[in-house]
């Protein structure tokens, strides 16, 4: 009998272990968020976002349209932070909190915005209007595919690589 109990009890056990292993991994974003922090200079730079996978999609020219404003990463709009004014592709950015948006190109330069309405689902409400900057950055080819999108912060800016495509903003 004593047999049977412990038998019992360690596939109820285990049972409960798998149940909640498989309930952790069906709740886990297809498009997790992320922080990218770090200091250039002074200044104190957070880039929040959500962070979409290939998964075999045609990215550039296909998920993403070219020539059309792009939230820059998944879900909610990006997010830029800065603790002090800075100087973007030689361009002056007071500091304060904005989304951040990219308009993707077949070729040539990107466009890097800074939108004083940091708080957007997407770019579906995107105004213009409310552009604090906009720069022209140009983009590189990246050596391997970068699954996840990703943001990196170094000491001459930051970049967001994701495919095969880094857009690297400068910073001073």
């Amino acid at each position: 009998m004593n047999t049977i109990i412990k038998s019992a009890t360690v596939l109820v056990a285990t049972m409960t272990i798998s149940f909640n292993a498989f309930a952790q991994e069906a709740k886990k974003p297809a498009s997790p968020p992320a922080t990218a922090t770090g200091k250039i200079k002074d200044a104190t730079i957070t880039i929040a976002y959500s962070s979409p996978s290939v998964k075999g999609r045609t990215i550039w020219g296909g998920l993403e349209a070219y020539d059309k404003v792009w939230r820059a990463g998944a879900n909610d709009a990006t997010t830029f932070t800065t603790d002090k004014d800075i100087t973007v592709q030689g361009k002056k950015l007071p500091a304060g909190k904005y989304s951040f948006f990219l308009i993707p190109k077949e070729s040539g330069t990107w466009t890097a915005i800074f939108n004083k309405e940091s708080k957007q689902w997407g770019a579906y409400k995107y105004q213009e209007s409310q552009d604090a900057l906009r720069v022209e950055v140009k983009t590189k080819a990246l050596p391997a595919t970068q699954e996840t999108l990703v943001y990196k912060i170094n000491k001459n800016g930051f970049s967001m690589d994701w495919d095969k495509i880094s857009v690297p903003v400068e910073i001073k």
